[in-house]
């Protein structure tokens, strides 16, 4: 089963950055286009950060200009870099990422989610 993996995730002081990392299970696989989500506790899960196959990205109000979403050029990794963070950024974080799969054939996979990484900005 396809999937994607988070990491990065960690106990911060308000202030401080994290730089979350998602990566692919497949070899072969390759980030078209990703999005980060979080859901705090008793609350429901946020689109955070998208990117968009051609590069494109789009920001929640709420976190423009302290986050930045990204992908390396070979297009295994995507990120998350987060400065400034606040209190309220605290909750589980998760990648989730429309897949190409290049091997015998190629293959896409589409909204495929990540288990979270917990990210918790104390005060």
């Amino acid at each position: 089963q396809v999937h994607v993996m988070e990491s990065g995730g960690g106990l911060v002081q308000a202030g401080g950055s994290l730089r979350l990392s998602c990566t692919t299970s497949e070899s072969g696989g390759k980030i078209n286009a990703m999005g980060w989500y979080r859901q705090a506790p008793g609350k429901q899960r946020e689109l955070v950060a998208s990117l968009t196959s051609s590069g494109k990205s789009n920001y929640a109000e709420s976190v423009k200009g302290r986050f930045t979403i990204a992908r390396d050029s070979a297009r295994k990794t995507g990120y998350l870099q987060m400065n400034n963070l606040k209190p309220e950024d605290t909750g589980v974080y998760y990648c989730n990422a429309d897949l190409l799969v290049y091997g015998l054939a190629l293959a896409s996979y589409n909204d495929v989610w990540g288990r979270g990484t917990q990210v918790t900005v104390s005060s």
